[in-house]
């Protein structure tokens, strides 16, 4: 009886807390994906990929967007807020859902640009908590050489192609970098140097997260 009832109460106050979300952003090929992953085992966050959710609602069968979701990926430019707002909030909803302590979220790739900041402002602010943004800084030389090596191991993407790429990297630059400079002129930005190995990029991570730890914030 005892159990159950605070197994009610914990799914109350579940509801009512806010999402503790760290971005992550870089450009196509920085290394988002790897130091997520590594994230997620030493510190037990859910990694939600903003390009993997669009990738994945796009061939979702009967999806009303699927087919505008698809357009963007193939031109590199940038899908709606309001859509991707829409799948991370659901995301992060269904994983708390199946298990309330799971309540630290990592957001990959997003927001990429002004209207993404400001939609997700709109949609997300008072439901979360922006403990940072993790930004890996990688040059256009490596990032291009990284997802072309990825796509020719069968990555599976339809955009990890040169066309693409250039569209990716000038999205990157001209819409998504302010964002970076908007959120580090706020002392939420995390700056790793993104060249070396995943290894060594992790190992200048890691301390971002102990200090999370340490104070309590997770």
């Amino acid at each position: 009886m005892y159990a159950s009832y605070q197994a009610a109460r914990t799914a109350d106050s579940a509801v009512n807390m806010k999402y503790n979300v760290v971005f992550v952003l870089g450009g196509p090929g920085a290394g988002k994906g790897t130091q997520c992953k590594h994230i997620v085992d030493e510190y037990g966050y859910t990694h939600l990929s903003a390009g993997d959710l669009l990738r994945q609602e796009r061939t979702t069968p009967g999806s009303e967007v699927g087919e505008l979701i698809e357009s963007h990926i193939r031109a590199g430019s940038i899908v709606p807020v309001k859509i991707t707002c829409g799948l991370l909030e659901k995301a992060m909803q269904t994983t708390r859902d199946s298990d309330p302590s799971k309540n630290n979220f990592l957001i990959d790739g997003f927001p990429r640009n002004k209207d993404n900041m400001e939609g997700w402002t709109e949609e997300m602010d008072a439901k979360v908590n922006l403990q940072f943004v993790l930004y890996f800084d990688c040059s256009d030389e490596l990032c291009i050489e990284r997802c072309m090596s990825r796509g020719a191991a069968g990555s599976g993407r339809s955009d990890d192609n040169m066309e693409s790429l250039k569209k990716r990297l000038e999205t990157y630059h001209t819409a998504t970098q302010p964002i970076i400079d908007h959120y580090n002129a706020l002392g939420l930005v995390k700056r790793v140097e993104a060249k070396e190995s995943a290894e060594q990029v992790f190992a200048m991570v890691k301390p971002f997260f102990e200090n999370l730890k340490n104070s309590g914030d997770q």
